[in-house]
């Protein structure tokens, strides 16, 4: 595969960094059953070789399993980070120094490095592209991208799906790729699970504020909004929802929560959490109605979900109150502190989600990207979901680690439900 001639970040080979990240992957590895079991498989059946991977994935320890995994299965990998500040510099340093993988993403890198490194991963021509936001293909269909295209291409998260069927309902999308997002072994676990535990995990590192007893407003109820709800409800919150979908918020009703707009809980909250996907949740006209010392935080992809633009302007002072946590001071003396500037907060003040989530996760990809490198070249641009027969295999497997097995129907059993006649008696 050819390496394009750009620097990689300074520390990438120091060999007692990457000392570091290859016992911590070895750590994540130690949870990861599912993806350890393909891994095995994929040692004899090579899905990937001859391959090319180019992946834009939050550089972590879960995320080296996933890039040995695919060089198990014969893929040749270029990996860069799909979030500034989610990137574990010993992990990058391992991957580069243990296992030859050229890594392009260092924690904290500005704007311009970062799109710098989604430039080098393309620029080694890859045949299947994985992404975490779809910066990937979005570059791939910009105005300098070049006639070759990758053959497909999977996504990984809630907002990059998103990007991609807007791109695909305009006719804009020029190659396939799979939703692994919505494999529900990915976003009922991941979302829910992962997400709720590492963005209280993140807070909690960031802030060291007890949740008890504190008013915490959790912004959009899908499945990321689901599982922070309920483990903020664990460490003994109480939970206010703000969900523009009336479906969504009676459910949240019905879960037991209050669901409210953000006018009616921007004076309420001591924490807020957005995991909304969109633009603004959180805006100029909230600032003025919180309280003093509340704290925000964001779990979606980007980092435009709190309007740090007018926070900024509407501040009269602004300083760093403890590592990760901006303190902006308005104009009658109320301070509102921001979280990770705004970024992802379980990646950027936290480890992400535990490897037993992401184990899922990253199985959906790798088995996803082999039915791809089969099946790809016959497809059509556009949004796909995950096999079925992909998910059910990975819930499979994931039973079989805990030691637990699923009740298999007879042939009677199955002629029965498939049978309309049949419930006549």
């Amino acid at each position: 595969m050819p390496i394009p001639d750009v620097p990689q970040p300074p520390d990438i080979r120091d060999p007692g960094l990457a000392a570091e990240g290859e016992r911590r992957i070895a750590w994540a590895a130690a949870d990861m059953p599912v993806l350890a079991a393909i891994r095995r498989e994929w040692a004899a059946t090579r899905p990937l070789a001859g391959l090319r991977v180019g992946a834009c994935l939050h550089v972590t320890t879960e995320t080296a399993n996933l890039v040995l995994a695919l060089k198990e299965g014969g893929a040749e990998v270029a990996l860069c980070a799909s979030n500034p500040l989610s990137t574990q510099d010993d992990v990058a340093a391992a991957l580069v120094v243990r296992y030859g993988v050229p890594v392009y993403a260092v924690r904290g890198e500005d704007r311009d490095t970062y799109y710098r490194h989604i430039s080098s991963v393309l620029a080694t021509r890859p045949d299947l592209t994985v992404d975490d936001g779809a910066d990937l293909v979005t570059a791939l269909h910009g105005p300098d991208a070049g006639p070759t295209l990758p053959v497909a291409g999977t996504e990984e998260t809630t907002t990059g799906v998103i990007r991609l069927r807007a791109m695909a309902a305009e006719g804009a999308l020029r190659y396939p790729v799979v939703a692994v997002n919505d494999a529900k072994t990915k976003h009922w676990f991941d979302n829910r699970y992962g997400t709720g535990q590492s963005t209280v995990d993140g807070l909690l590192r960031a802030t060291n504020r007890l949740l008890a007893g504190s008013v915490f407003v959790v912004v959009g109820y899908g499945w990321v909004g689901r599982g922070i709800a309920a483990r903020a409800r664990g460490m003994g919150a109480r939970v206010v929802v703000v969900e523009a979908d009336p479906l969504r918020a009676l459910e949240a009703a019905m879960d037991g929560f209050e669901a409210t707009d953000m006018d009616g809980a921007a004076p309420l909250g001591d924490f807020f959490v957005t995991a909304t996907g969109n633009l603004h949740v959180i805006g100029r006209e909230h600032f003025a109605r919180l309280k003093d010392g509340a704290i925000l935080a964001n779990a979606g992809h980007f980092n435009v979900e709190i309007d740090l633009d007018a926070l900024g302007e509407a501040a009269t002072a602004v300083r760093e109150a403890r590592e990760g946590v901006r303190e902006y001071r308005l104009p009658d003396g109320r301070r509102v502190y921001v979280v990770a500037e705004g970024r992802l907060v379980n990646l950027a003040a936290a480890e992400g989600h535990p490897a037993a989530v992401m184990d899922m996760s990253f199985a959906n990809q790798a088995l996803a990207l082999a039915w791809l490198a089969r099946e790809g070249r016959g497809l059509s641009p556009g949004v796909y979901p995950v096999p079925e027969d992909i998910d059910r295999r990975v819930a499979e497997l994931k039973l079989a680690s805990l030691g637990m097995r699923v009740q298999h129907l007879t042939d009677e059993q199955r002629r029965y439900l498939e049978s309309w006649r049949e419930g006549t008696r």
